[in-house]
């Protein structure tokens, strides 16, 4: 009777994230972090222990530089709330993080309006749900003022542009804004 040892769970996590992370390495035109470099590299050694050993030694020091945010680690799902936040606002120098498969680009977003506040120039300020701040870039009136409970859409237009409708009403022109 022949008996087989399983891999530590340390060693199957090791094993899995290793995999995943030499496709998107693979993937990655960005050279490689130097932690993940060392996570890479003991796919090269022969020897069973001396590659666990590797392993191990390669996990606890990511697991070291992510508890001291040297090193970041964020999932598709995280990636992808982090878009959906950030929509509107001009992130390209973020493309680092945009490795793997492409996934479906964020060309639209719902939200609902908790502060609407007219200028003096005539253009609405809106403040979202999500915390996001959306002003009016044109001098199109509206019929019906927005108020907060508000429907918004907002989806991308021409030129880096932004179209906003509140409550279905026509389209206003819009850019999103740090601060009010």
């Amino acid at each position: 009777m022949t008996l087989f040892r399983l891999p530590s769970p340390r060693a199957v996590a090791a094993t899995g994230v290793a995999a995943a992370l030499a496709v998107g390495a693979a993937q990655a035109a960005a050279p490689v972090a130097p932690a993940l470099k060392a996570l890479l590299d003991c796919r090269a050694i022969a020897e069973n222990d001396k590659r666990l050993a590797c392993y191990d030694a390669a996990v606890d020091s990511i697991t070291t530089a992510e508890k001291k945010g040297e090193v970041i680690i964020v999932d598709r799902q995280q990636a992808q709330a982090a878009r959906r936040q950030a929509f509107g606002l001009d992130l390209s120098a973020l493309s680092i993080f945009d490795r793997g498969e492409k996934s479906d680009e964020l060309d639209r977003i719902t939200g609902q309006v908790t502060k609407a506040v007219r200028g003096a120039d005539g253009r609405w300020l809106l403040t979202l749900a999500d915390g996001a701040t959306w002003r009016q870039s044109d001098d199109r009136d509206l019929p019906s003022p927005p108020k907060p409970g508000s429907k918004v859409e907002i989806r991308k237009a021409a030129a880096g542009s932004y179209l906003m409708n509140i409550d279905g009403q026509i389209a206003i022109r819009a850019r999103r804004v740090i601060a009010p």
